[in-house]
C-alpha cells in the first residue's frame, strides 16, 4: 500500500483509538461507531458544497489578506464544515438507544469528526506535491485539531441531550464553539500565507506574531479538550454507569 496513503490515515486511526480507549464505562458498540465515521467521511460533501458558494463572496487575498483570512477561516471553514458535522452528528445518534450518557457524545463526535478530517487528509496528502511532508504537518496538527473541535461538539451535544432545559443553548453551543475554534485555527494559518507572499519585513514580523498566537492556540486547545474529556467522562459515572473496567475487547453490537 501507498507509504503516503498510510501516514494520511495513521493519525486518524491513533485518534479513534484514543477515544475508543477512554470510553469504559459502557463502550459503545463498534458498527454503531464504524457508521458514524462513515457518515463523516460523507460529511464532506455538503460541507464542499457550502464551502463553494460562501467562498465567491469573501474579499480577495490579494488585495484585503487580513479580511481573506478571517472571512475563508470563519465562513468558510468552520462555518461550513462544523455546520455540517453537526447537524449530521445529530441525525446519527439523537434517537439511539446507545447514546445513554454523557461521554457517548464526545465519542461520536470524534469518530464523525475523523471520519471528515480522514477524507480530507488523504485529499491533502496525495494530492500534494510533498506528500510525506503535507502527511506529517497535517498529522501533528490538522488531524488534531478536527478531533478537538469535535471534543468541544460532541460535550455539547451531550449537555443538550441529558440537560433538557438549557437544551437550546447548548446546541447553539455545540456550533458556536467548535465554529468558534475551527475558524480561530484556520484564520491564524491563512493570514499567515497570504501575508508571506508580499515579502515585506511588516508582513514578515506579522507572520511571526500569528505563529506565536497559534501555537499558544493549539496548547490551549489541548487543555481544554482533555478537561471536556474527564469531566464527561466524571459525569458519565455520576449518572450511575458505574461499569469501570479494564479494555477487554470491541463490543461489535450495531
Amino acid at each position: 500500500m501507498n507509504i503516503a496513503f498510510i501516514s494520511a490515515v495513521l493519525p486518524v486511526v491513533l485518534l479513534l483509538w484514543f477515544v475508543y480507549r477512554k470510553d469504559r464505562l459502557n463502550p459503545e458498540p463498534l458498527g454503531r461507531l464504524l457508521l458514524t465515521f462513515f457518515v463523516g467521511c460523507l460529511s464532506v460533501i455538503p460541507a464542499g458544497l457550502l464551502e463553494s458558494v460562501i467562498m465567491p463572496l469573501g474579499p480577495s487575498a490579494e488585495t484585503a489578506p487580513v479580511l481573506n483570512g478571517l472571512f475563508d477561516g470563519y465562513l468558510v471553514a468552520g462555518l461550513s464544515e462544523e455546520l455540517c458535522k453537526l447537524l449530521l452528528l445529530l441525525w446519527v445518534i439523537w434517537r439511539s438507544p446507545h447514546f445513554d450518557e454523557y461521554f457517548d457524545g464526545v465519542v461520536y463526535a470524534a469518530f464523525l469528526s475523523l471520519g471528515f478530517a480522514c477524507v480530507e487528509n488523504i485529499s491533502y496528502v496525495m494530492g500534494g506535491a510533498d506528500p510525506m511532508g503535507t502527511a506529517l504537518m497535517r498529522g501533528l496538527l490538522a488531524v488534531p485539531a478536527h478531533f478537538l473541535f469535535a471534543v468541544t461538539m460532541g460535550y455539547y451535544v451531550s449537555l443538550a441531550k441529558f440537560d433538557p432545559a438549557g437544551r437550546r443553548g447548548h446546541l447553539w453551543k455545540a456550533f458556536f464553539y467548535p465554529m468558534l475554534l475551527h475558524g480561530t485555527y484556520d484564520a491564524l494559518l491563512m493570514i499567515s500565507s497570504n501575508l508571506e507572499g508580499s515579502g515585506s519585513p511588516i508582513s514578515m514580523g506579522v507572520c511571526g506574531v500569528l505563529f506565536i498566537v497559534f501555537v499558544i492556540f493549539d496548547i490551549r486547545m489541548w487543555r481544554w479538550g482533555l478537561r471536556r474529556i474527564k469531566r464527561m467522562q466524571e459525569r458519565s459515572q455520576e449518572q450511575g454507569c458505574d461499569r469501570s473496567r479494564p479494555f477487554d475487547g470491541f463490543v461489535w453490537n450495531v
